[in-house]
């Protein structure tokens, strides 16, 4: 037998399945729009109302916390006596949450055409998360949510950029490093996720104009595009049109 007839002979080895971790805010949806400065606002007074501080320091605790921990909610848990579970319901509980969502057109034929596994890793609590994808048609569209409540351990709340979490959370789920790809707006989350050896994407569509030139802890190259994104796109439809060509599309 041929070497060439040998190697026809051995069998294929079969493609990997992608498994795709979607953001929620301001990667399915457009947060900035309206969800966000109604976050935030519903954050800051809270902190006002349970700690009894003014709107200055509520303000500066929310965002400080935010930046260190990933999430207001872990550094409120850690550092005063904050129920958080009435705090994620509080703040994230709208009367009219459609009326607020703003979307690509043609979403849910978008993330259906993507190949492979889909799954929400989101630092929201899973009731508002699901609450969005039912408005935006989507949620059958996603295996599972991992929210915030899910990332939690016997040691306390977790939230994304934890990267034990990411290990954790995906061995529940049955996949591998080698197979995830985490379509993000935060750079940070990517940046650190990145040396976990997963692919990262950059969705920036739904930024805050001067987002983007943000620093983010990494030069960037003529695109814009940090080196620890692998891919950068505008939209979710920009990536599908990279993905039909054999490539994903960078957008400035």
């Amino acid at each position: 037998m041929t070497i060439a007839r040998a190697r026809q002979r051995r069998p294929q080895r079969a493609a990997r399945t992608p498994v795709w971790l979607f953001d929620l805010d301001n990667t399915l949806h457009g947060a900035s729009h309206a969800i966000f400065p109604a976050i935030n606002q519903a954050m800051t007074q809270y902190i006002v109302d349970a700690l009894g501080v003014s709107h200055d320091v509520a303000n500066q605790l929310r965002t400080s916390y935010t930046h260190r921990y990933g999430a207001a909610l872990l550094g409120l848990t850690r550092h005063h006596p904050v129920d958080p579970h009435d705090f994620l319901k509080v703040v994230h509980t709208f009367p009219d949450l459609r009326a607020m969502l703003v979307a690509e057109r043609g979403l849910a034929r978008i993330l259906a055409a993507l190949p492979g596994r889909k799954i929400v890793l989101t630092n929201a609590p899973e009731a508002y998360a699901r609450a969005v994808l039912a408005e935006l048609g989507i949620a059958r569209l996603f295996e599972r949510v991992i929210a915030i409540e899910h990332m939690r351990t016997r040691r306390g709340w977790r939230a994304k950029p934890d990267r034990a979490m990411l290990r954790a959370m995906l061995r529940r789920a049955g996949a591998s490093l080698a197979d995830a790809i985490l379509i993000e707006d935060t750079r940070g989350h990517l940046k650190r996720y990145r040396q976990l050896g997963i692919q990262t994407v950059w969705i920036t569509g739904h930024l805050p104009e001067r987002a983007p030139a943000m620093r983010a802890g990494g030069r960037s190259g003529s695109s814009g595009r940090p080196h620890y994104v692998d891919h950068r796109v505008r939209s979710l439809k920009s990536l599908h049109a990279g993905l039909r060509s054999g490539r994903l599309r960078q957008t400035e």
